[in-house]
């Protein structure tokens, strides 16, 4: 109760409101100062970068058939791997572009190569895995900024070494980044696959921190839905049914709003790290057929 005050019970009124303060903006400011520490700290919670030394790299590279990709001031790229891929009808090559999770590092992913290269009279010639700043052996700090200009970078170099069409893969995070290119370069971008892709990184967020104002806190946006709307080449999805990272509803929701040519598949079973791509996964020959088959020339 709160005590009486005078005829008006304002004298009252004002103490009791003084006591509720003096519970509350304690309270207050913890909340406020979790909130701060979030936002400060938010790419800590997205990217988990693993770091090493390149001459590590350069002997894990030559024992799994890759080699460096570095720009015209020798800084690295990421890595490169190379088939036997039949050209195309004007003598060109096939080039895919893959852009990896949010963790690890670029030189995990060589197994997209691998099954790519497998396939029956394989049309891929060339394969490479763009690292993110901050990863692996590559100099700078990782955010969606940096990432997305060192992407922006990477395909200006293929563009000046006579890439004309290039072919993307993104991998969760890397569907965000893959789109956000497709968008900027619809005529450089042949076809784009993601994997367990997601809409907009804020949906993620809110999946795993429902009681949290994700959409005001995060800095780091990947608004892959945005992206597409500037692109219109043909795009496949690879979802996995039990993913419980990027839940499958957000690759679903992604793939109604894509408006030009597209195609789903879904692993039931899979987890967002258990999907099957290996060599032998159905998934890699009929993606490749669906992307060849819409590309424009």
């Amino acid at each position: 109760m709160c005590p009486a005050g005078g005829w008006d019970g304002s004298t009252g009124m004002r103490a009791c409101n003084s006591r509720v303060l003096a519970v509350l903006m304690p309270g207050a400011g913890i909340c406020l100062g979790l909130l701060m520490v979030l936002a400060a700290c938010q790419r800590n919670l997205i990217y988990y970068p693993v770091r090493e030394d390149l001459s590590h790299l350069l002997r894990q590279a030559q024992s799994q058939g890759a080699e460096p990709w570095y720009d015209r001031r020798g800084a690295l790229i990421g890595w490169t791997l190379r088939g036997e891929g039949r050209p195309t009808a004007e003598g060109r090559g096939r080039h895919l572009v893959v852009f990896h999770g949010n963790a690890g590092h670029a030189l995990d992913r060589t197994y997209y190569a691998e099954a790519l290269f497998s396939l029956a009279g394989s049309p891929w010639q060339t394969v490479s895995l763009f690292e993110y700043p901050g990863y692996g052996a590559r100099d700078g700090q990782p955010g969606e900024k940096q990432i997305l200009a060192a992407a922006d970078a990477a395909v200006g170099e293929l563009v000046a070494n006579g890439e004309e069409r290039i072919f993307l893969l993104g991998e969760s995070l890397g569907g965000g980044v893959a789109a956000a290119l497709a968008g900027r370069y619809p005529k450089r971008i042949a076809g784009l696959i993601l994997i367990t892709p997601f809409t907009r990184l804020a949906d993620v967020g809110r999946v795993h921190f429902p009681y949290l104002p994700v959409r005001w806190l995060l800095r780091e946006r990947y608004d892959t839905v945005a992206a597409l709307r500037g692109y219109h080449g043909p795009v496949a999805v690879l979802l996995a049914g039990r993913d419980e990272i990027v839940p499958a509803r957000l690759g679903r929701e992604l793939y109604q709003a894509y408006e030009g040519p597209k195609r789903r598949w879904v692993q039931a079973r899979a987890t967002h790290n258990g999907l099957d791509l290996s060599p032998g996964a159905g998934f890699w020959n009929q993606a490749t057929d669906f992307l060849l088959g819409h590309a424009q020339p």
